[in-house]
């Protein structure tokens, strides 16, 4: 029986406005009220995570940052995993001809949760982001003058085919030094390559948190669409694929659901526990029958 459910945010539980649809909301209600935990699991950083999940009924847990912090929605921090300025600044170094793409992301309370060396204002690929994160943002010259403290990651946002030869040659360093988690969007030309401490993954932090509710694998539902869920998929007892998610993740052969324009987070949901836990009630209710003469 499924006691917890792990679900991505963009691409997966909203939709492409980037709203949480009706009927998703309704039946995370219904799951909840029926015991399951809903924890949402997403690249985002904790701050632009609550935004987006308003909507989302209770009092989930959120995974954010790939898997590098753990937080209640409130703010009350659970777990986090910095990655070492040295290792920033060898990355940036390394990455000098993709400068342009990259940015620091740090564990603050306001201001200067990312920084950049410059913000193109005017990018339509990026200006929903950068606005809605203004007031988080700032610019620094030099990123390594930056590093005053360790970062959460190391991120670069860009061109698909860019990205994609960034993590070519990010994939040299050793998986000691840290771990990447990369997220495509091809209809989008888009890509995030994000930099991370070693191990950190959106799958080690579920594990994490699993394990310290007292829940196994095989109790533990997983809904993802890109990359970064492989390995939150791959820890699930029952990972579930979007209908949008890339071809690679389908062929691993897991269960497929709607879109996320279809509600296929609800889609899941109800055939996966729903109607599983409305089975099991079913077969423990005692055959009535009429009393003889």
């Amino acid at each position: 029986m499924i006691r917890l459910v792990a679900i991505d945010l963009d691409g997966t539980l909203l939709d492409s406005q980037g709203q949480v649809p009706a009927r998703n909301q309704q039946v995370l209600a219904e799951v909840q009220r029926l015991g399951v935990e809903v924890v949402l699991v997403t690249g985002r950083r904790f701050e632009f995570a609550r935004q987006a999940s308003a909507d989302v009924p209770g009092d989930p847990v959120l995974i954010v940052n790939n898997g590098a912090v753990i937080r209640r929605r409130q703010g009350n921090l659970l777990f986090r995993q910095l990655l070492p300025a040295a290792v920033a600044r060898r990355v940036l170094a390394a990455a000098r001809d993709f400068r342009q793409y990259a940015a620091l992301v740090f564990d603050r309370e306001s201001g200067g949760q990312v920084i950049f060396e410059h913000l193109d204002w005017s990018d339509p690929s990026r200006q929903n982001y950068l606005e809605r994160n203004r007031p988080f943002l700032r610019v620094c010259k030099l990123l390594e003058a930056a590093l005053t403290e360790d970062p959460i990651q190391v991120m670069f946002a860009g061109p698909l085919h860019v990205l994609r030869n960034l993590r070519t040659l990010l994939e040299c360093f050793s998986t000691e030094e840290f771990t990447l988690a990369v997220t495509e969007y091809p209809a989008r030309d888009f890509a995030i390559v994000d930099v991370l401490a070693p191990g950190c993954s959106k799958g080690a932090a579920l594990r994490l948190w699993a394990t310290s509710r007292g829940l196994a694998s095989s109790d533990v539902m997983a809904i993802g669409d890109n990359l970064n869920d492989l390995e939150m998929l791959e820890f699930a007892g029952l990972p579930v694929v979007m209908e949008n998610a890339p071809e690679e993740l389908k062929r691993k052969g897991w269960a497929v659901t709607l879109s996320n324009d279809q509600a296929g987070v609800a889609a899941a949901l109800d055939r996966f526990v729903l109607q599983a836990m409305r089975a099991v009630t079913a077969t423990s209710v005692p055959e009535q029958r009429p009393e003889g003469n």
